[in-house]
């Protein structure tokens, strides 16, 4: 059996070696020569699975180890009889994180306090429930808006008139380019122009989910308007007009904790052993190495606010520098550069991953509030 997987999948061959010969190949690239003699394929976002892909070869499996779905022909598949297996709710808190982390950074940056803010979030799914919870922990009033919920009779909903007089506006819904809830530019020029002064858009969703001539010609417009986006429509290659307009940018990472790309790759593991029929025969815990372990040494830190904490784990001023960077090379190799930080991104935990320490003597830097306010981003402290 040959299974086909994405280089970028961590530790795919050490879960997939023993059902045959594992072959790793760049996803953006993956063509149908490479497909045709597979059996499986496990792919992320970046590649495009449909019949172009998959014609002519034996493939029966193919698992993305995402949370979306929208670069998969699933009625292809169906259509061949070919299993497919996702990795909904993977990398959430790994978003989660991202999206705290910028807000923390702009508050600091513009003198405002996140506690006693309203948020509005478009898409209760997978990172839009894990988000409302965790800001609602921090001190932070949470409305939300999801039609298709609420079409199933969910109550406490909002529409996107509530969701546009926030002060910030996150957004995690599906790219739907029809049905009965569409969200291609889901925030487009009507929407945006209604948000309120002073508000804050982050997009770490799809980038199509806003519209980003819109967004441009907003903030072009709009001094007080900040945008914050990790997606953006046409990826790999990006509108640099727009990466230069918002306050913070980032290349399509804000999923990449080394966490939750691990979750995604074990639960595609899970998902082919059934298809075999067979159970499983690694557990999850035992394949972090302890390369990967990360240690905060408290003392050694001495923190004087969770922003301390969250730079030293996930640090998005660093994402937002090295990306505008790549608008400095050439228009033809932007694109190649765009994907080479994300296939070379660092080793990144997710906060509740994180151990902290105390080295002797114990040194207690953090004031009440803050260390109540990384308790609340999911830092544990010790005894």
């Amino acid at each position: 059996m040959k299974i086909l997987v994405d280089e970028d999948m961590p530790l795919a061959r050490e879960l997939f070696a023993g059902f045959g010969e594992v072959v790793a190949r760049p996803g953006r690239g993956l063509a149908r020569n490479d497909v045709r003699d597979a059996d499986a394929l496990l792919v992320r976002s970046i590649t495009r699975v449909d019949e172009d892909l998959l014609r002519g070869s034996r493939v029966a499996f193919v698992g993305s180890a995402t949370i979306g779905v929208d670069h998969v022909d699933l009625a292809y598949l169906r259509r061949r009889d070919i299993r497919f297996a996702s990795a909904p709710g993977c990398n959430a808190m790994s978003v989660v994180d991202h999206v705290c982390s910028c807000l923390l950074e702009l508050a600091d940056r513009r003198g405002f306090e996140l506690a006693g803010k309203r948020v509005g979030i478009v898409g209760l799914g997978n990172v839009g429930s894990r988000l409302r919870q965790r800001l609602q922990s921090m001190g932070l009033a949470v409305l939300a808006c999801d039609p298709p919920l609420a079409a199933r009779g969910h109550a406490g909903l909002v529409g996107m008139e509530a969701i546009a007089d926030c002060d910030i506006v996150s957004m995690h819904t599906p790219l739907e380019h029809g049905g009965a809830h569409p969200t291609v530019h889901l925030a487009d020029a009507a929407f945006l122009a209604r948000l309120k002064p002073g508000a804050i858009l982050v997009n770490t969703a799809r980038g199509a989910v806003v519209d980003g001539r819109a967004l441009l010609a907003a903030l072009e417009r709009r001094g007080d308007l900040l945008a914050v986006l990790d997606v953006w429509e046409g990826e790999p290659r990006v509108d640099t007009a727009l990466v230069e307009r918002v306050a913070i940018a980032t290349p399509h990472v804000a999923g990449y904790s080394y966490d939750g790309k691990l979750r995604g790759t074990w639960m595609l593991y899970e998902a082919f052993c059934a298809f075999l029929g067979q159970a499983p025969s690694i557990s999850l815990p035992a394949l972090v190495p302890e390369s990967a372990r990360q240690v905060l040494d408290l003392a050694r830190m001495a923190p004087t606010s969770a922003l301390d904490l969250v730079r030293a784990v996930h640090n998005v001023i660093d994402d937002d520098t090295a990306f505008r960077g790549t608008l400095a090379v050439p228009e033809h190799a932007r694109a190649a550069a765009f994907d080479r930080l994300r296939s070379r991104y660092r080793m990144r935990r997710e906060f509740a991953t994180v151990a902290l320490a105390h080295a002797r003597p114990r040194v207690d830097t953090l004031p009440a509030h803050q260390r109540a306010l990384a308790g609340a981003l999911g830092f544990r402290f010790p005894d």
